[in-house]
């Protein structure tokens, strides 16, 4: 019997390759489904695809999970409670400001967050993610005590230095906590990817469930916090940079990779691969990964304004988001536990589709409807918390675990620029005032998830062509 590698096998770098074995006669590898591979895998815990194995499970794998939970926790927990700052900063600090100016705030550290990936795909890759997640957790703490500071400093001087305050803002919680994010974020999921497989869906899944429970949490934490009779904005910040840090120290005494130093690349640049947006599976994603950025964080920003707008109170309106993330909780995790049977690229697209159903079907004609308000945030919630657990694998689809990092942070770095100019946009579009620059808001963020659902349909069909029962 004799083993012979397919040289076509390497136009496809994808990370299930099947293997044929036929008796007396020669063993040929191809990259194709990760349907055989799969199903082995599930009842193995450990699992081989191709030269890489994969241990599925294990105690020390589901510690890098636990650790990945914590850090995600962090970034997207802060993430999904921006609809609370932007809703008190838009009536405190930043009164005299448009909707469009204040979403430079948010928007600055989505792109943040996203585009410094580049840097930091690369060095996880070649050094692992010891110093990267220390370095991120670092500046995550540090920018809600350095606002918190800055604030305080403001207000208890009685200064009216509008332009300090929103600068002081940009550069501490957008810029220093943005830059914190990126550094947590890539090495979260990158760790995942050198433990987990077939499984990999699932360990994904459970891990970004982190941001929808901190999404849950944060924002019911804040708003008793932010009332009239909390503790005010300052010791607000200060608290929920407490809750950061206890989650950081998780993140950093279990995240860790799986590769020795001398199997990890052995350059590390820091500028990104653009050769392997020659495979148009991957190129469709990536610029699919793009248009879903660009029509999820407008409703997750603004449905606080909006249900105020529309006569909901502050509690009720932070019920509203908070059931938005307990949606995104189970979005999460369900969605990737049936992706690793029936495939991440099929489920991705019913998700996708789910997201434009709920925001043309039922936020567009909502107005003061709170039952239709809630049952938009659960749906919406479910749809897109899955499209945020899933996106990771999907990427995954087209490379191995050495070299994840890079494809992961080249599809984020395209990301990035749908982040940076979404919220504003949205802000933008409410500066028309009144029912035209709500329903402005909404189809803008419908569009872009049908361009994305447009996107990843094609990336599916140029990987696989169409079969559509095949899983993939």
């Amino acid at each position: 019997m004799e083993l012979i590698h397919d040289p076509a096998a390497e136009t496809c770098p994808n990370n299930h390759q099947n293997i044929r074995i036929q008796l007396g006669t020669k063993v040929k590898l191809n990259e194709g489904s990760p349907k055989e591979s799969n199903d082995s895998a599930l009842s193995s815990p450990s699992v081989e695809s191709g030269q890489e194995t994969y241990p599925e499970g294990g105690l020390q794998a589901w510690l890098v999970v636990f650790g990945a939970f914590c850090a995600l926790g962090a970034v997207f927990g802060i993430i999904n409670t921006s609809a609370v700052f932007e809703s008190y900063l838009k009536k405190h600090q930043l009164s005299e400001y448009s909707e469009s100016q204040i979403g430079w705030i948010f928007s600055l550290y989505l792109f943040l967050v996203f585009f410094i990936g580049i840097q930091v795909g690369p060095i996880f890759d070649a050094y692992g993610p010891r110093l990267l997640v220390l370095t991120g957790s670092l500046l995550m703490v540090a920018s809600l005590m350095f606002l918190s500071i800055s604030t305080a400093y403001i207000l208890e001087l009685e200064l009216t230095l509008e332009q300090t305050e929103y600068y002081q803002i940009i550069m501490t919680y957008s810029v220093m906590g943005g830059l914190g994010g990126a550094f947590l974020y890539c090495p979260a999921y990158g760790a995942i990817a050198h433990f987990f497989n077939a499984r990999r869906g699932l360990a994904t899944g459970i891990a970004t469930t982190a941001g929808g429970i901190g999404g849950i949490v944060f924002p019911l934490m804040l708003q008793p916090l932010l009332g009239k009779d909390g503790v005010g904005f300052a010791w607000s910040c200060r608290i929920l940079g407490f809750v950061i840090l206890f989650l950081c120290v998780i993140a950093n005494l279990f995240i860790r990779n799986r590769l020795s130093p001398e199997r990890r690349p052995k350059k590390c640049s820091v500028w990104p691969d653009f050769s392997i947006l020659r495979h148009r599976g991957f190129a469709c994603a990536a610029v699919g990964v793009f248009f879903t950025e660009w029509g999820l964080f407008v409703p997750l920003t603004y449905i606080i304004s909006y249900a105020q707008s529309h006569g909901n109170g502050g509690i009720e309106s932070s019920i509203l988001l908070a059931s938005l993330n307990a949606g995104s909780v189970l979005g999460r995790f369900l969605p990737g536990l049936l992706a690793d049977y029936v495939g991440r690229f099929n489920v991705i697209i019913g998700t996708l589709l789910l997201c434009v159903i709920t925001l043309l079907g039922i936020w567009l004609p909502a107005g003061n409807s709170r039952s239709m308000l809630f049952a938009f945030c659960t749906l919406f919630g479910f749809a897109s918390g899955s499209n945020l657990g899933l996106i990771p694998v999907c990427i995954g689809q087209f490379c191995d675990c050495s070299n994840y990092g890079r494809y992961i942070t080249v599809a984020n770095m395209i990301a990035s620029f749908g982040t940076l100019t979404s919220v504003p946009i949205g802000g933008a579009m409410l500066g028309l005032g009144g029912s035209t620059g709500w329903t402005g808001l909404i189809l803008f963020s419908a569009i872009a998830y049908v361009m994305a659902l447009s996107c990843f349909v094609c990336a599916r069909v140029s990987s696989t062509g169409w079969k559509l029962w095949k899983r993939f």
